[in-house]
């Protein structure tokens, strides 16, 4: 009987393990630059990456490092690897593994530039050099570790060259069937790790080494998903839903989805070779609760050897210790699942406000509507130093709290933002019957730097990025109350010294720590309430709050979302800033609404008329979410109603000496202060109002040709503008349109 060529290969390979299992130890080639060689730590014959490495293999593989500072992967670079001691060093090692890790020198300006057409052949020819030594051997490419901001030649080029150069990898990996070894993404959001922006410290090896040992032994920790996907959490109704996790490479993931003992869905899929997954859940009715299965086992192993033949030898070796797992989450809901988020007026609890009895007597009746999902930060930006084991786990990125999901009840809404809190109770009480979500992770005091990713920055915005702490991006409170928290990894007496410490103000910091784990989660939009912190420069934030959107717009964008999703972007309902007597708000608050009508999908709520004059943190934050959910009901939910206040549509003079304001959201003005109008010498003067319809006239007997009308602009205002629906005019300022019109 003759056997099939797949059953050959099979018994092949099974035959290949089992040599090397008898005779000898299964030999790793670490090949790479200075930062595979371990340039830079205090004692690499300990700290380097393949030294790590080999403790975590342990016996049974011998793991070499041949790095050589300054390599090029360019056999026309200016270091060429391949005429390098350490390259034929590695041939004659003979290894069964070649884990290859060049490229960063070929940024080099020396290099890239001039011979770039050259990479992808020269990479190939390298990769054809171990496998002319060892036709069986195990090739396995690493995307490059990141080079950060702080490095010279960043902005005149590194960054674009090594993005092009990841670039090139990938395709090297693609057309030579090696396994691609993502480094950048784990130390992407480390720079703490990196002294000098290119070598990682030993801490930072480490993590280079645990992420080439998963990629080489399949091993990723097992099953499981991100925090928030936990017992009573909401998913989306009304669509289809993927799913990511993770599990140990090359697995069998099985999602069931029962409801009171009943199997109402399955579906399969396998976990790939980084050991993520994606499964498959079909679009749901509003309604709960269900139990979600994932069980995770081994292939078959004919499975392997077809879907993996590159990984064999740790695979057979290890086949019978791999043993299946389950992970379950109980009491599911589909409904719609919101995120809320800024910095401290969207973080005050409701036991903080004084609407206190009535949110908790509403908390009582919307236990089976509404859920929620507190992340607090671990410790609060308060005027103290932190410990060191603050500074730890807040370089780690374990800022925040995941504190579980919960059912509304008077216990769970005490400590759970006031505004996210009644923009559900609201969004519960307009919907028949559909579970309501909310994820609040807003953190006191936080910047809109330190909610945008990395990578955006960079490329959008690199100049913020560069010693924000003593730089004049950042508003002098925020820089200085980090300094105050970081003071004791500032001191370089303490045994805590570390001048690159993070801070959840940092830019970047508080989308790495408080974003990413949720990761593409299918929210159904955002309610923001930031600003405080950078209300000293508009024009900065005009260009950070729309890099935020963008930023999370792409995060949470999943390319395997419904036709609905794709056709609509995610929304943003934003708080405009509150009164408070300084004197950059008035401008601030203008912008916000300028920024609302310009930006695609975004509303925003106005909150002037309930500021406190001595205090940021104002007490009344139930109108606040009841605004915004007026928003979203309205734009989100297409409900027919009045959702916000009057907005000027046009300014134009009249024949009298005056202006003339015509309004959108007009019905039943009202208004007795507030309006101020100038000439063109830009003096204003308070306003005599007349109100006809939809237009207020304004007068003044010390402007005689206005020119331009404000509204509500101090810090602390009274102004009191209004429609039928109570909704309260934004702060504004407007030119005149230049022509008459008839009174």
């Amino acid at each position: 009987m003759k056997m099939s060529n797949r059953n050959s290969i099979f018994l092949a390979l099974l035959l290949s393990v089992f040599t090397l299992q008898v005779w000898g130890q299964v030999r790793v080639a670490c090949v790479g630059n200075s930062v595979t060689y371990g340039y830079g730590l205090s004692n690499r014959e300990q700290e380097s990456y393949p030294v790590q490495l080999q403790r975590m293999l342990g016996e049974g593989y011998e793991v070499q490092n041949f790095g050589h500072s300054g390599a090029t992967l360019l056999y026309k670079g200016h270091r060429p690897y391949v005429n390098l001691p350490e390259f034929r060093q590695a041939l004659d090692f003979k290894a069964d593994w070649v884990v290859i890790h060049l490229g960063l020198n070929d940024t080099d300006p020396r290099n890239w530039p001039d011979w770039k057409e050259e990479f992808i052949p020269n990479y190939r020819a390298l990769i054809d050099s171990f496998r002319v030594v060892n036709p069986e051997a195990r090739i396995l490419l690493c995307k490059m570790t990141p080079i950060f901001h702080r490095h010279s030649r960043f902005q005149s080029g590194t960054r674009d060259w090594h993005a092009q150069i990841q670039h090139a990898i990938e395709q090297v990996a693609q057309g030579s069937g090696a396994q691609l070894i993502d480094l950048y993404t784990p130390l992407h959001c480390r720079p703490d790790l990196f002294p000098d922006a290119l070598h990682p410290n030993a801490e930072g090896a480490g993590i280079l080494a645990k992420t080439v040992y998963s990629a080489l032994t399949g091993d990723y920790g097992g099953l499981q998903l991100p925090p928030v996907y936990a017992n009573g959490m909401v998913l989306p109704r009304g669509e289809p839903i993927l799913i990511e996790g993770l599990s140990d490479a090359r697995r069998n993931i099985k999602a069931t989805l029962t409801r009171d003992g009943k199997v109402v869905h399955e579906s399969n899929c396998f976990s790939s070779a980084n050991g993520s997954w994606i499964a498959h859940l079909p679009d749901m009715k509003a309604g709960g609760p269900y139990t979600l299965t994932f069980t995770a086992t081994p292939l078959k192993p004919d499975h392997y050897h077809f879907y993996y033949p590159e990984q064999y030898p740790y695979l057979l070796k290890n086949l019978t210790k791999a043993k299946p797992q389950t992970l379950t989450i109980d009491s599911i809901y589909f409904g719609d699942l919101w995120l809320a988020s800024g910095q401290s007026n969207m973080e005050l609890r409701v036991d903080q406000c004084n609407t206190l009895d009535q949110d908790l007597a509403d908390a009582k009746r919307l236990a089976g509507c509404l859920h929620l999902y507190n992340m607090p930060a671990r410790a609060r930006t308060d005027a103290v130093e932190w410990d060191d084991s603050v500074l730890r786990y807040t370089n780690e990125l374990r800022h925040m709290d995941f504190q579980g999901w919960k059912t509304a009840s008077p216990e769970s809404v005490r400590s759970f933002s006031a505004v996210a809190f009644n923009f559900g109770r609201v969004l519960c009480d307009s919907l028949d019957d559909v579970p309501i979500g909310i994820i609040c992770n807003a953190v006191g005091g936080s910047t809109t730097e330190s909610w945008i990713d990395r990578a955006t920055l960079e490329w959008e915005f690199p100049n913020i990025l560069y010693d924000w702490r003593n730089g004049d991006f950042g508003q002098a409170w925020a820089r200085g109350r980090m300094s105050q928290n970081i003071a004791h990894a500032l001191d370089k007496e303490s045994p805590a010294y570390n001048p690159l410490q993070r801070h959840p103000y940092d830019p970047a910091y508080l989308f790495e720590a408080a974003i990413a784990p949720l990761g593409h989660l299918p929210i159904r939009g955002v309610i923001w309430y930031q600003g405080e912190s950078n209300a000293h420069n508009i024009e900065v934030h005009e260009k950070l709050f729309t890099l935020l959107e963008q930023s999370w717009r792409k995060h949470f964008a999943q390319r395997w979302r419904s036709e609905f999703h794709k056709k609509h972007t995610l929304p943003f309902y934003i708080v405009q800033l509150s009164s408070l007597p300084r004197p950059s708000w008035p401008a601030f608050r203008d912008s916000q609404r300028r920024l609302s009508q310009t930006l695609p999908d975004t509303w925003m709520a106005v909150s002037t008329d309930l500021g406190d004059a001595g205090d940021v943190h104002y007490r009344t934050k139930r109108p606040v979410g009841e605004r915004l959910a007026l928003q979203a009901l309205r734009h989100t939910y297409g409900h027919q109603l009045e959702s916000e206040g009057p907005t000027p549509r046009f300014v134009a003079r009249g024949m009298d000496n005056s202006i003339v304001v015509s309004f959108d959201h007009s019905d039943g003005l009202t208004c007795t202060k507030g309006f101020e109008i100038a000439a063109s010498d830009g003096m204003f003067h308070p306003a005599d109002i007349k109100i006809e319809g939809d237009k207020i006239h304004l007068t003044s007997p010390s402007v005689k040709w206005p020119a331009a009308v404000r509204y509500g602009w101090s810090g602390f205002t009274d102004a009191d503008l209004r429609n039928a629906q109570g909704l309260p005019a934004s702060t504004f300022q407007e030119t005149i349109t230049p022509i008459m019109l008839s009174q």
